[in-house]
């Protein structure tokens, strides 16, 4: 049994991490940390309340008094980017296995810190790129690299997701985000991972814009690029905080045929000559893909493996990509055209 702290209580703990680690016999979960006491009380106090063992989970303020514990082995960090580097270097210091959250920083430099581990600690930690994990990306890969589709592909991935709501909370959290970098360090992180495993190549970046919908936004809401993963175009956009957004896709088309990934499910369709193929997980693909995710961590907690599916090394590199793709954006917003007289 790896017993768990999980650190930070917002909506992704509470709605992905919780239920996952509630479903796995393999683990317990046997304290939760925030800052703000009485959220990490009533957590405790509900998870608790849960357990047939009538053992009660822990409540602290900061990492460092969960550390503490004898009883902990893993940590999960479902915390902001910006305090995720220093949280994860306690921790792996500590001796402990790590689950963090992308992205792993806002910035190149702020993920410097992590240069501070050594080798077997780096191999502690595991990087929450969530949806890799999920069967529906494993079989798109595998229709890549069958050739199905052709030898010369265009992916395109259009990612719009936290659509601005009545709920004001919501809406000035994700204003908050933006403060500390654009929709594509936030969600890039995932996005590029899924490029670089679909296509298991290294990207260049050609070029990218950006364009904010409004005055007052800490970063750019709308933004996007053009990379190249070993001779295939990407065209990537990324989207946040407008009253309606498109849907969220992921496709790639070639000579012979065109995948399509739809981004709130993961059914995944092929279509060719021959007609066309449907694939869709069973199951809730948040729940799925986190249940496969921490079953991954068990693994390497556990001794079964010594590898982090995926590490470190793959979440700084998605966020090399993302960071550059931001900066290079700063200088190609777009603006409207202007009628000469």
């Amino acid at each position: 049994m790896v017993g768990i702290a999980l650190v930070g209580l917002g909506q992704i703990a509470r709605a992905a991490h919780l239920p996952a680690v509630a479903r796995n016999p393999a683990v317990e979960l046997v304290a939760v940390v925030e800052p703000e006491p009485t959220v990490s009380a009533a957590v405790a106090a509900e998870q608790s309340a849960a357990r047939p063992d009538g053992r009660p989970v822990e409540a602290y303020r900061s990492l460092d008094e969960a550390l503490a514990r004898d009883d902990v082995a893993g940590v999960v960090l479902a915390t902001p980017p910006w305090v995720t580097p220093a949280l994860v270097v306690a921790a792996a210091r500590s001796g402990r296995f790590v689950l963090a959250e992308k992205p792993v920083a806002t910035s190149v430099a702020e993920a410097a810190a992590y240069d501070e581990l050594t080798p077997s600690e780096v191999r502690r930690v595991q990087i929450g790129l969530t949806y890799r994990h999920d069967p529906a990306m494993q079989r798109l890969r595998e229709v890549i690299t069958s050739g199905l589709l052709g030898d010369r592909l265009l992916v395109r991935a259009h990612i719009y997701d936290e659509e601005r709501t009545r709920d004001r909370a919501h809406t000035a959290l994700i204003e908050r985000t933006l403060r500390h970098g654009s929709p594509a360090v936030h969600e890039g992180s995932h996005v590029f991972d899924w490029l670089s495993y679909l296509l298991d190549a290294d990207p260049i970046l050609h070029d990218a814009w950006s364009h904010p919908t409004r005055d007052g936004l800490g970063a750019p809401n709308l933004i996007g690029g053009r990379l190249d993963y070993g001779g295939v175009p990407a065209l990537v956009e990324f989207g946040w905080l407008t009253d309606a957004l498109p849907a969220t896709s992921l496709t790639v088309i070639g000579d012979h045929g065109l995948a399509s990934l739809d981004g709130a499910t993961f059914a995944l369709t092929v279509t060719t000559a021959a007609g066309s193929e449907q694939y869709a997980p069973t199951g809730d693909r948040v729940a799925r893909c986190f249940d496969r995710q921490l079953a991954r961590f068990v693994e390497l907690a556990t001794g079964v493996t010594d590898q982090p599916q995926p590490g470190l090394a793959e979440g700084r590199r998605a966020l090399t990509i993302s960071h550059q793709l931001a900066l290079l954006a700063e200088r190609s917003v777009l603006t409207p055209a202007v009628e000469q007289p």
